[in-house]
């Protein structure tokens, strides 16, 4: 009996991720992408205004690794976009996924189409960064300004903007990317920001990249036990030991988890160097120059809007209950007023953490609904579980995969694994963990976990030396006390079940 038919809309990576899970299913999916090619916002062309020619991830390549298919062990720990294709490529290859793509196929409408099809479910997989934001109207006498402005959308190399004076406005990661980059040939860079931003590190503490050290279960444990102001306390100083947040012009209104992560490593170096100006919100523009909240006054050639994007699906129909995205998603995936589940939004939210292994549990939660297998909760259920918090990595994760059965059982592991417990406890939350056992259950899933360390270190170790000892992100005083800690935590359990 053929499956079900499931459309999916983009071949970007949760896309991707989309086909392969519908596959294992049984379900029939044909992906439609607008392109000719797979990898959404990751495909860099001149062309194309999807990407900037020198954008590199911001999670690391165990982190953001599909759950059965890690990176080669020799990729870089934090991928230039062409690593990123690279690895797609070699996925949908190793899959067979590619005749499940139609290329050059636009989603006009679900209900009317120019070509029409019928499907059991719909997979939204086309991302949130497809409708540049331009408040140009918080701008006064932006009309009148006779400079260059555009959105970081639309940019794509340094080379034209030799010798401008460049005002790049906002914080998030392309603000703090294009500041940096535009510095190298600019007069002068200035980042102009309203709220400022806490500037998280890709590498951490023994150089590890700065997921696979904070996002463990471990973590996750801590900040479920501790006071949340203690945690924000602990990080802010952290970061604050780098370099004064306040005294550099970046010191946030909020709190360090109660907003989107910013990156930026490099951005105090060229502060310091004066090659990158910090300056508050921008209260009006005359014809060549910027006047900002604190009455200073500065000529400017150019103005580049890094002020995100909306998140518009144009393909459905106009409906607010369906496209109320951050108000009634159920847990980000299913509009609860629909009639039936037969549409799943895949890869809408912006965890503190990945996407390709969010989007991932997600489709195969959204297939496991679409034939039956899982039920949703009523629609009054799902509005009184609605989200409207920041969605923490770890936690969400484990939300996801307890709906189809694939969350580890760490008693179990501790008993009969008890090196893959430590692992699982101790080390990063990859996706693999998610193939342990379950629908999906991935035969390499130990050896991944167990493995992922050395993948990790592998591309970082280029000059080896004698005698050269493995770092080791977790003392062993700290395992022993986590494995006391992990054994009173399993032993409240059982004593109050």
């Amino acid at each position: 009996m053929p499956g079900k038919r499931i459309m999916v809309v983009g071949a970007g990576v949760s896309g991707l991720g989309a086909i392969k899970i519908c596959l294992e299913e049984g379900l029939e999916p044909i992906c439609f992408e607008e392109s000719n090619d797979i990898g959404g916002l990751w495909r860099y062309e001149v062309s194309l205004n999807i990407v900037y020619k020198s954008v590199i991830s911001n999670t690391s390549k165990e982190m953001m690794a599909y759950s059965d298919y890690p990176f080669p062990d020799h990729f870089p720990n934090y991928l230039h976009n062409s690593k990123i294709m690279e690895y797609l490529h070699m996925y949908v290859k190793h899959f067979h996924l590619l005749k499940h793509i139609r290329f050059l196929s636009k989603v006009c409408s679900v209900r009317k189409k120019k070509e029409s099809y019928v499907f059991d479910g719909i997979m939204v997989c086309s991302g949130l960064f497809t409708n540049p934001f331009m408040p140009l109207q918080k701008f006064p006498g932006i009309m009148r300004f006779k400079g260059q402005y555009i959105h970081s959308w639309e940019y794509k190399s340094p080379e034209k903007f030799q010798g401008k004076k460049i005002i790049v406005i906002g914080i998030g990661n392309s603000a703090i990317d294009l500041a940096i980059e535009l510095s190298h040939v600019a007069a002068q860079v200035f980042l102009s920001t309203r709220s400022g931003a806490w500037i998280w590190n890709w590498v951490w503490d023994s150089g590890m990249p700065m997921d696979t050290v904070l996002f463990t279960r471990f973590n996750s444990l801590v900040k479920k036990i501790f006071p949340e102001f203690l945690i924000h306390r602990w990080a802010e100083n952290k970061l604050n030991v780098r370099f004064n947040h306040d005294i550099y012009g970046l010191l946030p209104q909020h709190r360090f988890l109660s907003h989107q992560a910013s990156f930026g490593d490099d951005l105090p170096n060229y502060i310091i160097t004066g090659r990158v100006r910090m300056k508050p919100n921008v209260t009006k523009f005359t014809e060549t120059s910027a006047i900002f909240e604190d009455s200073t006054e500065e000529d400017v050639d150019v103005i580049i809007f890094a002020t995100g994007y909306t998140c518009s699906f144009p393909f459905l129909e106009n409906n607010s209950t369906v496209l109320d995205i951050q108000r009634s998603m159920y847990k980000f995936v299913f509009p609860p007023e629909l009639e039936k589940p037969t549409l799943a939004f895949i890869g809408i939210l912006q965890p503190v953490g990945a996407t390709i292994p969010t989007s991932e549990l997600q489709s195969q939660w959204a297939a496991r609904v679409f034939k039956g297998l899982n039920k949703l909760p009523s629609v009054k259920t799902c509005f009184l579980m609605k989200v409207s918090r920041k969605v923490q990595y770890v936690d969400y994760m484990d939300e996801i995969a307890s709906e189809i059965a694939v969350k580890p059982n760490l008693f179990s592991l501790f008993l009969w694994d008890p090196k893959l417990a430590l692992e699982l406890f101790l080390g990063p939350c990859t996706s693999y963990q998610y193939r342990l056992q379950g629908p999906g259950k991935w035969a390499g899933a130990r050896e991944a976990i167990l493995t992922q360390r050395e993948r990790i270190i592998k591309p970082l170790r280029t000059r080896t030396l004698i005698c050269a000892q493995a770092p080791c992100c977790v003392p062993l005083w700290l395992k022993s006390i986590c494995v006391a800690l992990l054994l009173f935590v399993l032993t409240f359990i059982i004593i109050k079940g």
